[in-house]
């Protein structure tokens, strides 16, 4: 058995995230595992630009109230206790609601092949952010 040293928590990159975002990794081990869990703790406002992950995404919010979307769908509400699933190759984005911090495990895996695991794209704009957070 062993017990990892924990890693330093890091601020999300202004490339990949709009506000102020901190990442906690939690798993991540080494191969020929795969799966890796992080912490993602976003302010108010705070959200990821948009992006897809190579084999799919879980998102467990642990706490506060946040908004996921897919691209060319509506925007939906996550709050503590939620679990969503998004598929392999889905373009979307989640972060916290507007007047809401919001904390969410996500839980994704490495490909087989070496492909990178996430794909990120353009920023959520704020023109998009306030039609999608109501």
């Amino acid at each position: 058995m062993e017990i990892p040293p924990r890693k330093e928590t890091t601020r999300g990159p202004a490339e990949t995230f709009t506000g102020e975002v901190w990442l906690d990794t939690i798993y991540h081990p080494e191969p020929p595992r795969r799966g890796r869990i992080n912490a993602v703790r976003f302010t108010p406002g705070a959200r990821s630009a948009w992006h897809r992950h190579a084999l799919g995404q879980t998102l467990y919010v642990t706490e506060g109230v946040g908004i996921v979307q897919p691209r060319g769908e509506e925007a939906v509400e996550i709050r503590a206790g939620d679990i969503v699933e998004i598929p392999a190759g889905e373009v979307h984005w989640h972060g916290a609601a507007a007047r809401h911090y919001m904390c969410h495990l996500s839980i994704t895996e490495l490909p087989e092949d070496g492909r990178p695991e996430i794909d990120w794209q353009d920023q959520v704009t704020d023109e998009e952010y306030r039609e999608a957070a109501g």
